[in-house]
């Protein structure tokens, strides 16, 4: 089992930065892959970006060059900082975690989800 809480969210304008924070706890001695999604009013959520135990990532087209995942582990938390924000970065944006071997982008593939976090870029 893994708990996941997120913060860091807010409101912010275009080109604006923000870091949003995911600590972790786990009664497990498994390595994770931590990941981060999004999902905007009336559509489907998106794999933003991910990292695995060996600090591999993987990051939405749209998002590269802009938003940097990271992890801390002597913390046990995982951050996204999130730099040249759009308004189309507007989300609900969720941290996740699963143990599996593959540390990409696809939602099935996550077994634990925080509640997440509001994310408001305005033009």
């Amino acid at each position: 089992q893994v708990q996941l809480v997120e913060s860091g969210g807010g409101s912010v304008q275009s080109g604006g930065s923000l870091r949003l924070s995911c600590a972790y706890s786990t009664s497990t001695s498994s390595s994770y892959c931590m990941g981060w999604f999004r999902q905007a009013p009336g559509k489907e959520r998106e794999g933003v970006a991910s990292i695995d135990f060996d600090g591999s990532t993987t990051y939405l087209e749209s998002v590269k060059g802009r938003f940097t995942i990271s992890q801390n582990n002597a913390k046990s938390t995982v951050y996204l900082q999130m730099d040249s924000l759009k308004p189309e970065d507007t989300a609900m944006y969720y941290c996740a975690a699963h143990s599996h071997w593959s540390c990409g982008l696809g939602d099935d593939d996550y077994d634990y989800w925080g509640q997440g976090t509001q994310v408001t870029v305005s033009s």
